[in-house]
């Protein structure tokens, strides 16, 4: 398999996305978009192995090179910080990356104040760097899901969370105050595999650059 290039990609939208962009440059993968458990597949005629993986796994397995490619959000490279290659902003998945606040607090709030906040988050890592830079200290509160719902029982004043359309901070009576970033799904590679498989990477990356 070491004539092969494995790209990962996590399931979902950003799966679908994926493989139309492929299918602009011959690269034929609607397999996996099939009603199926299967986690690995392969193309032996083009030489291709795609890896179906959790969208958070995506870098670890690019760095560590078990995938020599891989599509992720920047949301997602932001908080995990691994030593990769990241060639080409794909341009689509876009939102943003956002603090939010009770809409009865943001009427009177003022983050230029703001200091020993509680701030619930998927995102740790870029939370605490964010508010660093800024001087103000923060308590992190680490969940995995549903995080509008932690100022609605209390666990925290304030969320930072990925926001698409904004209809699930507005349902859930949260105002958007900062926005830390603007979040595109970017292809990343393994530093070793740009080198050991240059020419075939090189080629897949500018044939992206020319439908993006």
């Amino acid at each position: 398999m070491t004539d092969y290039v494995t790209i990962a990609i996590p399931k979902g939208r950003i799966l679908q996305d994926s493989v139309a962009l492929f299918k602009k440059i011959g690269i034929d993968c609607e397999e996996l978009l099939s009603d199926t458990r299967k986690l690995v597949f392969e193309n032996h005629e083009q030489k291709m192995r795609y890896m179906i993986v959790r969208a958070t796994d995506v870098p670890t397995y690019v760095e560590y090179g078990c995938a020599d490619l891989g599509i992720v959000g920047k949301d997602t490279l932001m908080e995990a910080e691994k030593d990769l290659y990241e060639p080409l902003d794909l341009k689509f998945g876009y939102c943003r990356l956002m603090v939010a606040e009770p809409v009865e607090l943001s009427t009177k709030d003022d983050p230029a104040a703001w200091n020993n906040i509680r701030i619930a988050t998927k995102y740790p890592n870029v939370t605490e760097k964010y508010f660093a830079a800024k001087g103000i200290q923060v308590e992190l509160i680490k969940l995995y899901g549903s995080i509008e719902l932690a100022p609605l029982v209390g666990l925290s004043e304030r969320i930072v969370d990925l926001v698409s359309t904004g209809e699930t901070l507005k349902q859930n009576g949260l105002a958007e105050i900062e926005t830390i970033a603007e979040i595109t799904c970017r292809l990343i590679v393994n530093r070793a595999s740009l080198k050991t498989k240059h020419e075939r990477i090189s080629k897949i990356i500018e044939g992206l650059e020319q439908h993006i």
